[in-house]
């Protein structure tokens, strides 16, 4: 069952008075990118949560957001109320000895370095926070999975529809190869006692047997045939597989797509061109598709 790389799920919970909140996102990417934002107190989470995201998600660009909301002020930071005091006596100071009177914004104050700091918790706060955020996480991951399936699920519906095109153009090349090279050997007899009937020459029956054989040999794609129809089966196959399938269906369909232009190299019918310009657009669908394919 395949999987899309575009989802969202989130989730939230509340350790000591403080909610905490969770987004997940996820898009496309060839490969596995993670970004995770949260509070700096709370740095102390990343390694982990990025092992869970990484344990979770093997392909795509995910996003992870972890917020603190509701809250009371003195859960977030604490003032050095000695470093302020400090700082506002020495301002008084330099105020008094240029000769004017001191008034200063608190707010200016408190931008000041040192100033404010965020509270860190203890050994104790940090595994109960730890096993309360992992597991809000877990909640958003399940829901950005379900996302990501049900997404799948529509583009296997797709694909499948694309490879079931492929398979009866392929029978109709299949069926019309065959009747070409009977078609070049009544045409080249039809011309060759055209052209000799004035000379009054009858054609060699073995020469005319030996260049169709020469046509037949050149121009049969029935090993084409085989492997593209086989590159299908292989590629409904691991649409189905219980495994991140995008890269091996992105090389699949590389591979169909290159048995497509030999067939078209090699024929030189129209009705089999037609039906490789089709296959070819279909194939290129595929491959479009399969950008969204974890």
């Amino acid at each position: 069952m395949i999987k899309s790389m575009t989802g969202y799920g989130q989730a939230q919970g509340e350790i000591n008075g403080v909610s905490y909140a969770v987004e997940i996102k996820s898009v496309n990417n060839r490969y596995l990118k993670t970004s995770v934002k949260m509070p700096e107190m709370l740095s102390f989470l990343e390694d982990d949560i990025d092992k869970l995201l990484k344990k979770n998600i093997s392909r795509g660009t995910v996003n992870y957001v972890l917020r603190l909301k509701d809250m009371s002020g003195n859960t977030l930071f604490e003032i050095d109320e000695k470093a302020l005091q400090a700082i506002s006596q020495k301002l008084n100071k330099a105020a008094l000895a240029a000769g004017f009177g001191a008034q200063f914004d608190i707010s200016n104050l408190l931008t000041l370095p040192g100033i404010i700091r965020p509270i860190l918790p203890n050994n104790e706060e940090i595994e109960l926070i730890k096993e309360k955020i992992l597991g809000i996480s877990m909640q958003a991951m399940e829901q950005l999975k379900d996302m990501r399936a049900v997404e799948g699920n529509f583009l296997e519906a797709d694909l499948r529809k694309h490879c079931e095109a492929i398979e009866n153009d392929l029978k109709q090349i299949n069926a019309r190869s065959a009747v070409v090279i009977q078609e070049y050997g009544k045409k080249l007899k039809q011309r060759a006692d055209m052209l000799l009937a004035e000379a009054k020459l009858k054609i060699d029956e073995e020469t005319l047997a030996r260049e169709v054989a020469i046509f037949a040999d050149r121009s049969d794609i029935s090993e084409e045939i085989a492997r593209l129809d086989s590159h299908v089966q292989q590629f409904l196959q691991f649409c189905h597989a219980n495994e991140q399938a995008g890269r091996r269906l992105d090389f699949i369909s590389q591979e169909m797509l290159r048995e497509a232009n030999t067939i078209a190299s090699k024929s030189s019918d129209g009705e089999i061109t037609g039906c490789v310009v089709d296959i070819k657009c279909l194939v290129e669908r595929i491959k479009e598709q399969i950008q969204n394919v974890e």
